[in-house]
């Protein structure tokens, strides 16, 4: 996305919604919501300039919610001409009082803030409380509220505290002080539809195959008749899709590249190759650079760093790969959204959560154009246009794998004796949740391998030996994520088996953390 609008666009027709962003931790969300509903959706940055706005003639504008208050010096704004674009505006939580508070209403510290749960009753007749029932449990999470609306608004909506809706049908403007995009809102999907169909009149046409169609047309254009492209190729849902969205639409004008950087699983570089190969009919060569990798890696402890050095080799690597094939003029890969948001400070105040290796990691003297057809999506969505291309379940229902592999999985130096500790750990791992019929129900589960000692005893005597930490969550497309309550018997087996079977570690601990505030990856 690279923080502009142009990186990522709406259909050449134009249409969709557009998601402003003040920071909000539920903006992802909002979109994600839209698109459930077959219509295409993107986040841009609060202070997005007009003009670009308008240029991706949207059927509507969705202000998001945000952490700050409207009238501090430094709060988050957009163009105040977005509300004259002619579109339908939906302002949710912050979006509301930016509304408020722009259009002349008055917008004060609470004297009682609300967050969490609270009764939605709702007032008088609205298209966007349409079919609701009077009363609903909403989510909020604000500490201003409106004190005054401004000239043309009316009240659609209460809650024991504060104006929770409010709309001026004739602007088209429509706002909510809560949160319907979270599924602690009863019925918040059905607040957004009718927005997003009813109100806005957007057609629901975004799906896999129309996305496919679409991709594949755009992809032949941009490349034109000659030219070739070479695809990252790591064997997971986001490069294969990928590679296989390209090859629809270039043919054997598309070689994938899969380099060994020492960083992968046990056994996955060759059982990665037979898959491609033989299952999927790829054009693939592959590369064993794991020294070169880990001769890169070698001293670094930085997870940023590493990041940042695994990227850069990778380009020059998958460059001079590149080169015995031929010209080649493009780099595909298949970079998500999710992928994009976290690296990027894109969403308005928000900040850059970690560089993914293949969004901030590329050097900027890289010889490829880079064309990455997944951008727009999230993991799930991903997983949906993997079934339209008829991919088989041994690719579609694997869990996802960091781009920079183990090394964020080895905190600390990566050397090859600390890499086969966790390869042996993640074995195990990989082994019990599968015999325990957990490993398609989980987003991800792992071992990573800390970078400290603790004193044990075994066979009777002292060991000082290492710590292996397991992570299992729960998500839906991995930008939020709850630890997995994996049943005690099965981690009891797991921390068994590990110190018993991995030489050198003499701990298991069980990583209970949610994301937020974590994030899955450790590095």
């Amino acid at each position: 996305m690279a923080g502009t609008a142009r990186a990522q666009a709406a259909p050449e027709t134009g249409g969709g919604i557009v998601v402003l962003d003040f920071g909000s931790q539920y903006t992802q969300l909002i979109a994600r919501r839209i698109r459930e509903q077959n219509v295409f959706s993107l986040i841009l940055p609060c202070n997005t300039p007009l003009e670009e706005i308008a240029a991706l003639k949207p059927d509507g504008i969705v202000l998001s919610g945000g952490p700050s208050s409207v009238y501090d010096p430094d709060a988050p704004r957009c163009d105040p001409k977005v509300l004259e674009l002619g579109r339908p505006v939906l302002g949710i939580c912050y979006g509301l009082q930016w509304i408020a508070h722009q259009l002349g209403g008055r917008v004060e510290r609470a004297e009682r803030r609300e967050y969490g749960p609270a009764e939605l009753k709702v007032e008088g007749a609205s298209l966007l409380l349409a079919g609701l029932p009077p009363r609903l449990k909403i989510w909020n999470s604000h500490g201003d509220h409106i004190v005054a609306l401004p000239p043309g608004f009316r009240v659609v909506g209460m809650t024991s505290n504060a104006i929770a809706a409010a709309e001026n049908p004739s602007r088209e403007i429509y706002a909510v002080q809560f949160h319907p995009e979270v599924r602690h809102t009863d019925r918040g999907t059905e607040l957004l539809r009718n927005f997003v169909l009813g109100i806005c009149r957007a057609q629901a046409s975004w799906n896999p195959r129309s996305f496919v169609a679409k991709t594949v047309e755009e992809i032949g254009t941009r490349v034109g008749p000659k030219r070739r492209a070479a695809c990252a190729l790591s064997g997971g849902v986001d490069s294969t899709v990928a590679a296989t969205l390209v090859h629809r639409a270039l043919g054997d004008r598309l070689i994938s590249i899969f380099v060994n950087n020492g960083l992968l699983r046990r056994n996955e570089f060759d059982s990665t190759l037979a898959l491609l190969r033989q299952r999927l009919g790829l054009k693939v060569v592959g590369v064993d650079a794991a020294r070169r990798f880990l001769a890169e890696l070698r001293g670094v402890i930085d997870p940023e760093e590493k990041r940042r050095r695994i990227g850069a080799l990778f380009v020059r690597v998958f460059e001079e790969e590149a080169r015995k094939l031929g010209q080649v003029d493009f780099l595909v890969q298949g970079t998500l959204y999710p992928d994009v948001i976290e690296s990027v400070s894109v969403r308005g105040p928000s900040a850059t959560i970690k560089t993914h290796h293949n969004v901030g990691g590329l050097p900027p003297d890289m010889q490829f154009q880079l064309m990455e057809p997944l951008r727009e999506l999230f993991k799930d969505e991903v997983r949906r246009i993997g079934r339209e291309l008829a991919l088989p379940d041994v690719v579609l229902k694997r869990q996802p794998f960091p781009g920079p592999g183990l090394a964020v999985r080895v905190l600390g130096e990566v050397t090859p004796d600390r890499l086969e500790t966790l390869r042996a750990a993640d074995e195990i791992v990989y082994q019990e949740v599968r015999q325990a019929g957990l490993y398609e129900k989980l987003w991800q589960a792992f071992a990573v391998l800390l970078p400290v000692r603790s004193v044990g005893v075994m066979g009777d005597q002292r060991s000082y030996a290492h710590v292996v930490a397991v992570r299992a969550v729960e998500s839906e497309d991995g930008m939020t994520a709850d630890w997995a309550r994996l049943p005690t018997e099965l981690l009891e087996r797991l921390s068994a088996r590990i110190v018993n079977e991995v030489p050198g570690v003499n701990r298991v601990v069980y990583d209970v953390s949610s994301k937020p505030p974590s994030t899955i990856e450790w590095e």
